[in-house]
């Protein structure tokens, strides 16, 4: 596993920043109605995402869900075409057909769309990963889920076929403790998600979801298994939503006490008092990252907004209905 250098450190840091910058400025866009669609937040998983892209190789493939834009940002998807989605523009991922993070990027490893109905991209990376296997290649490939997504049929569907065929693929299960407004507690009787992975012949391990370094720790050993032939990997990152759903949702359902509690531990603060514990950071040099982010948005936003429209005669181009046939006895 390669080492991370201070440079990286503060990459780290950077980008769980801009990840949570950009989601902020993107919220403030759509209530003033500037965006289409609605904003999913990832404020305290910004580790999760961010830190496990990190392990990966430039080759290695992966497929990122509605809460892991720091695995586009990790992966060089730019602020600009970000917000360029955010604000439906035709220079856009899906050209202002859709919003959200639904971009995608082949030749910088982005392979899927993030995929509304989770985790249907789950199967989609399993196909990656025994392309990969199948064509000899020592490449990996890796993506996430949630809690609630851990109990549909894709999601045991592609991991117990990643298991059985011992494919070179790490399942991330983003352990945000909602799933919706429904609690881990009334979604299965398991004390921990990660205990799954017996079930499927595969290892298992549980890690601190708010620990950047950790998380990239940990994903970085599963992912030289996957590429040393040894399969795939079920890690368990535990952490909490601290927004709603979405921007449309209040979250009342959830505890005070609990957001109180995950506030704590919020991994930007954590890894902020830690770079700063290894003299990597101090107050002149957090300021100057807050002035070039603050820039970087500024200056996306900006071109976003000089950006067109797709032509009206256009809206229809590549979009595919499939018809359903019914017949009445």
């Amino acid at each position: 596993m390669d080492r991370l250098t201070p440079q990286k450190y503060l990459s780290l840091y950077i980008d769980m920043r801009r990840m949570r910058a950009i989601e902020e400025k993107a919220t403030a866009l759509y209530y003033e109605g500037r965006t289409i669609g609605r904003i999913y937040s990832g404020r305290g998983q910004e580790a999760i995402s961010v830190g496990s892209t990190y392990a990966l190789a430039a080759d290695d493939a992966v497929a990122p869900m509605n809460r892991d834009l720091g695995t586009h940002l990790v992966r060089g998807i730019t602020v600009r075409e970000i917000f360029c989605q955010y604000l439906g523009r035709a220079n856009s991922s899906n050209r202002g057909k859709d919003a959200g993070l639904h971009i995608s990027s082949p030749e910088r490893g982005v392979m899927v769309n993030m995929i509304s109905n989770l985790p249907a991209s789950l199967p989609v990376a399993v196909g990656i990963a025994l392309a990969f296997k199948i064509r000899r290649e020592l490449r990996v490939a890796l993506t996430y889920f949630g809690d609630g997504a851990s109990s549909t049929g894709a999601s045991h569907e592609g991991i117990n076929f990643a298991a059985v065929r011992r494919l070179p693929i790490v399942f991330i299960c983003e352990n945000n403790q909602w799933a919706l407004s429904t609690a881990t507690s009334k979604q299965f009787a398991l004390e921990h998600l990660v205990e799954r992975a017996a079930g499927y012949g595969i290892p298992g391990i549980q890690v601190d979801g708010n620990d950047v370094l950790a998380v990239y720790e940990t994903t970085a050993e599963a992912v030289a298994r996957a590429r040393g032939g040894e399969g795939p990997t079920f890690i368990e990152a535990v952490t909490m939503r601290m927004k709603g759903h979405s921007v449309t949702d209040p979250a009342q359902y959830v505890p005070q006490s609990m957001l109180d509690a995950w506030e704590q531990k919020d991994p930007i603060r954590r890894f902020g008092n830690h770079l700063r514990q290894e003299n990597l950071l101090d107050d002149s040099l957090d300021e100057n990252i807050t002035g070039k982010i603050s820039a970087e948005i500024d200056d996306a936003v900006a071109y976003a907004e000089a950006s067109p429209f797709l032509p009206a005669e256009e809206a229809v181009t590549d979009v595919y209905a499939e018809g359903i046939a019914t017949t009445y006895a």
